[in-house]
């Protein structure tokens, strides 16, 4: 089985629809990790020296390859990345080697199956 790492920034107050969209694509779970600061084009806006940004999550998903596309997607429209500019950006890698992960291999091999 292989699998790709979905690696999302999102304003925070969209992490639950990006969740829910790639759980309903087939993502068995995610990482979130709070609290991350980034820039766009534009740089940010200061105030007497303080920085005015909305907090960002990142969101990290382990997905089999063959659904990851569709996921991706659906993580893309949830979080309106392309209607809105900055409001967040996704993309996947290729994981080389994974452990610790056969409960989801299980769920996704039985899901794959009952595809096919």
């Amino acid at each position: 089985m292989h699998f790709k790492m979905i690696v999302v920034f999102v304003e925070d107050d969209k992490t639950n629809a990006v969740m829910q969209a790639a759980r309903q694509a087939g993502a068995t779970g995610a990482t979130v990790i709070n609290n991350a600061r980034g820039e766009g084009l534009t740089r940010s806006k200061t105030f007497f020296g303080l920085t005015l940004e909305t907090q960002r999550d990142v969101i990290l998903f382990l997905v089999e390859e063959h659904l990851s596309r569709h996921i991706l997607e659906e993580i893309g429209r949830a979080g309106e990345f392309d209607e809105k500019p900055g409001t967040g950006i996704a993309f996947q890698l290729d994981v080389e080697d994974a452990v610790g992960i056969s409960h989801q291999a299980k769920k996704i091999t039985d899901e794959m199956e009952q595809l096919l």
